[in-house]
């Protein structure tokens, strides 16, 4: 096992001991993925580590579920080019019920993905990312999700937020899917704002 997975579920065990949450916007409007067509969607669940407190669940589920939450948030994008994204997920926590205030356990995804260009033959990534997903915070994962949710539930949670996750680590990388740099776009919505201040100074002087 890679020192980055050991420091993923190292990250895992204290999110769930620490009840921590990242949140995850995963009902925001779809962004522009410049040339983005999705491409081959590769799941690989062999047997990942199962954290401690956690429930089980087979490697089908979660394939099925990693699969859905992909095609979900990037099937109806329609590039010019197709990129395949391979993902391979690595540990898991679906937190069991725990005592509210005393301890609110949390549910944890571990996954590695790399990234593919259809046209060049070639990864975008010089190295595999490492992503460890947490469930964010919502009415019913505030309590601990252990206590709220079943393990479907968590599943699915975490499978739709590693997909929003997988975007965002694209869109912070824009020149993979032909899209400018981000100091490029920092410049253009500069000079965006700019033109629109000048514009409302002149309406107001005239």
């Amino acid at each position: 096992m890679t020192f980055q997975i050991r420091h993923a579920i190292f990250a895992t065990v204290m999110a769930v001991l620490a009840g921590c949450s990242l949140p995850a916007d995963v009902d925001a409007p779809q962004v522009a993925l410049g040339d983005f067509r999705f491409g081959h969607n590769i799941i690989v669940v062999n047997e990942p580590e199962m954290g401690p407190l956690s429930r089980p669940q087979t490697d089908e589920a979660w394939h099925a579920a990693l699969t859905r939450a992909m095609d979900s948030r990037f099937g109806s994008y329609e590039g010019d080019k197709f990129y395949h994204i391979g993902i391979k997920m690595d540990a898991y926590v679906l937190a069991l019920p725990g005592v509210p205030v005393v301890f609110k356990p949390k549910s944890v995804l571990v996954v590695t993905l790399n990234m593919w260009d259809d046209a060049l033959g070639e990864k975008v990534n010089q190295e595999a990312k490492v992503l460890t997903i947490f469930e964010g915070l919502s009415g019913e994962s505030l309590i601990g999700s252990g206590l709220t949710q079943n393990k479907e539930k968590q599943m699915t949670t975490l499978a739709n937020n590693m997909a929003k996750a997988i975007q965002d680590w694209i869109l912070e990388n824009p020149e993979w899917v032909g899209l400018p740099p981000l100091d490029a776009q920092t410049t253009d919505l500069a000079a965006a704002e700019a033109i629109s201040e000048t514009t409302i100074d002149d309406a107001i002087d005239n």
